[in-house]
């Protein structure tokens, strides 16, 4: 398919977001054939206007969170950018449908305490929990996606210079500095993973390279024993250090760089969450602020 194709070489988009579009222009497809009553090929998409794509904003908009809605229109703007490129369309029609906006909201944390007891927790001599430590250490202390910590190889990590190699979104590749307690954690797994072919940093028990799924899995398993809430994710420890590093002082354009994020705008959100712990703590510590 010439569209998948356009998205994996040109666009460079991860395999999860590709299959969501995909899925996307498919749920559009039987919109289309039920709206029409006819069946959907490159002349009927060419002949798709603004209020057939109304319509098709409003259904969404009572089935789909705003978050959806606005991917789901993403993906056909995309397409339909494509089909213009390709002479198919001589304008897109959508250009004219205003998305709604995407709802603000403030990403999960870990405490400073609860990221404490997640790391600091010995582990037993136990090759997988060894190896389960350290991912947790590298996920916080270089404020990794759970993509980029699974596509590291062997030779992307340099414990000596205390750096990693990290490609991210758009295939955009950014040093990183590791932190010693991380490296400690990078050198006890280093020690005992398995020998082989495979050039994946972090293994499963066959040798393979583990996969997202599996890290959430290992980490959901982790707070389960540490009696820490079980609906955090490897991203929320990604958002923990940028929060923590913001309540520390540390400068926003820094912390947008470690993050990888193309826009500053991006970064801004951690202010939100820094400013929502400074009230916290204010309403604890200020003998007025406590009074009724």
């Amino acid at each position: 398919m010439l569209f998948r194709r356009h998205l994996e070489v040109e666009r460079n988009l991860s395999p999860h977001t590709i299959n969501a579009y995909l899925r996307d222009l498919q749920q559009f497809g039987a919109f289309m054939q039920q709206a029409c009553a006819a069946p959907v090929d490159t002349d009927s998409l060419a002949r798709v206007d603004v209020l057939l794509l109304r319509r098709y904003l409003a259904n969404l908009q009572k089935n789909c969170q705003r978050s959806s809605v606005v991917r789901k229109l993403s993906a056909l703007k995309t397409f339909y950018r494509f089909l213009e490129r390709q002479g198919v369309i001589d304008s897109s029609p959508i250009s004219a449908v205003m998305a709604p906006r995407r709802q603000r909201y403030l990403p999960k944390v870990l405490s400073a305490e609860q990221t404490g007891t997640l790391l600091d927790t010995p582990v037993s001599d136990y090759p997988q929990l060894i190896r389960d430590l350290a991912i947790c250490e590298l996920l916080y202390s270089c404020g990794l996606r759970v993509s980029e910590l699974t596509g590291l190889d062997l030779d992307s990590i340099d414990l000596e210079q205390r750096q990693v190699r990290v490609v991210g979104k758009g295939n955009k590749e950014r040093m990183l500095p590791v932190g010693r307690t991380a490296c400690r954690a990078l050198h006890l797994y280093l020690a005992q993973r398995p020998l082989g072919n495979e050039q994946g940093l972090f293994l499963n028990y066959r040798g393979g390279r583990l996969t997202t799924r599996s890290i959430q899995r290992l980490l959901k398993r982790r707070l389960l024993q540490l009696n820490l809430p079980t609906d955090v994710t490897p991203h929320a420890l990604r958002h923990s250090f940028a929060t923590h590093l913001l309540d520390a002082g540390a400068d926003l354009r820094v912390i947008q760089e470690l993050l990888g994020h193309a826009s500053l705008s991006t970064t801004q959100r951690y202010t939100s969450v820094s400013f929502a712990h400074l009230t916290s703590v204010y309403d604890r510590a200020h003998p007025r602020s406590r009074k009724k």
